[in-house]
C-alpha cells in the first residue's frame, strides 16, 4: 500500500508538469486550431536558460530559493520572446494556408530549436544544482520533497489564474471572441494578431515554469529533454479535450497517474518481462482508449472554456 501511495504522489507531480505544458498546447489550439509541436522545445529552452542563470550565480553565495526566483523570470522572458518570434515569423504567414503547412512548419521548428540548443549549450547532459531542501517529508509511509510540493502548489495556482484570466478579464474575453470568429472579433474592436501573440507568450511562460520544475525534480537538463514531455503533454491535452483548459489539466494529471502507477506495477503485471522504463506504453494505450470511446476527449471541447 505504501508503494501505491508513493506512486500516487509521483503521478500527481508528473501530471502537474504535463498539465502546465498541455495548457500551452490547448490555449494555442483554442485560438487558431494549430498544434505547436515546438512547444516541448520551449520547455527545454526554459530549463537550459534557468541552468545558465543558476550556474552563473552559483558562487554568489545567494540562497537557493533566491536563485530560483532570479532564474524563473529570466527563463520566462527568454521563452516568451522565443515563442513570440516563432509565431510571428513561422506561423503567422501560414495562418490561411492549408492545415498541413503549419503542421510541418511546427515540426521543423522543433528540430531547429533542438539543433540551436545543442550548438549553444552543447549536447552533453548537465546536472542541475539543488536549490531547495532535499530532506523528504514523511506522509505515513510515502514521502514527498519540498520541490514536489512546490510543483503541486504552483500548478494549482496557475490553473486558477488562467481560468480567471480567460473568464473574467478583457484579454480573456478577446481570446474567447477570437477563438469563436477572428474576423467578427476584429469588427468588434478586438485585434486578433495581438490576442494570438499574447496567447503564445502566456503558453511560453507556462512552458518555462514547467521546464524549471522538470529540471528541479529530475536534476538534469539537455537539448533533447523537451521532446518526450511535449509529446506526453500533447497526449494529455487530447485526452482531456483539446481546446478546454480544465480538460488539459485533468488530462495531464490523469496521464501522470497512469504512467506512475503503471511504472510501479509493470514488472509484477508482466512477470518481470517489462520493467518500469516501459511505462510510456500506458500513456498511449490510455490515449487510444479515450479516443476510441470518446473522440472529443474526456471533457469534450467546450467553446466557452476555450482560450
Amino acid at each position: 500500500m505504501d508503494i501505491f501511495f508513493q506512486q500516487i504522489i509521483n503521478g500527481l507531480v508528473l501530471g502537474s508538469m504535463y498539465a502546465l505544458v498541455a495548457l500551452g498546447y490547448t490555449m494555442v489550439y483554442g485560438i487558431i486550431n494549430l498544434i505547436n509541436f515546438a512547444h516541448g522545445e520551449v520547455l527545454m529552452v526554459g530549463a537550459l536558460t534557468s541552468w545558465t542563470v543558476v550556474t552563473a550565480l552559483a558562487d554568489s553565495g545567494l540562497p537557493g530559493w533566491v536563485l530560483l526566483l532570479i532564474a524563473l523570470p529570466c527563463a520566462i522572458a527568454v521563452c516568451a520572446a522565443l515563442n513570440f518570434t516563432i509565431e510571428k515569423l513561422a506561423y503567422r504567414p501560414l495562418r490561411n494556408a492549408p492545415r498541413l503547412a503549419p503542421l510541418i512548419t511546427a515540426m521543423g521548428m522543433s528540430l531547429l530549436l533542438q539543433t540551436l540548443a545543442m550548438i549553444i549549450w552543447k549536447p552533453n547532459p548537465k546536472p542541475f544544482p539543488l536549490l531547495l531542501p532535499t530532506d523528504p517529508i514523511d506522509l505515513g509511509g510515502a514521502v514527498i520533497s519540498v520541490t514536489q510540493i512546490l510543483i503541486l502548489v504552483t500548478t494549482g495556482i496557475i490553473l486558477l489564474a488562467l481560468l480567471w484570466l480567460v473568464n473574467k478579464t478583457k484579454l480573456g474575453r478577446a481570446m474567447r471572441a477570437t477563438a469563436e470568429n477572428p474576423r467578427v472579433a476584429s469588427l468588434m474592436g478586438v485585434r486578433p494578431d495581438m490576442v494570438i501573440s499574447a496567447t503564445f507568450i502566456i503558453g511560453a511562460a507556462l512552458a518555462a515554469i514547467a521546464g524549471l520544475m522538470w529540471a528541479l525534480n529530475y536534476g538534469t537538463v539537455q537539448h533533447s529533454m523537451g521532446f518526450l514531455p511535449g509529446l506526453k503533454a500533447f497526449t494529455a491535452a487530447v485526452m482531456g479535450g483539446i481546446g478546454n483548459l480544465t480538460g488539459a489539466m485533468v488530462g495531464g494529471i490523469l496521464l501522470g497517474l497512469i504512467e506512475a502507477i503503471g511504472a510501479g506495477y509493470l514488472g509484477d503485471l508482466t512477470g518481470g518481462v517489462l520493467g518500469s522504463h516501459y511505462a510510456d506504453i500506458f500513456a498511449f494505450i490510455a490515449l487510444i482508449l479515450v479516443l476510441t470511446l470518446r473522440p472529443s476527449g474526456l471533457l469534450g471541447e467546450r467553446v466557452a472554456d476555450r482560450a
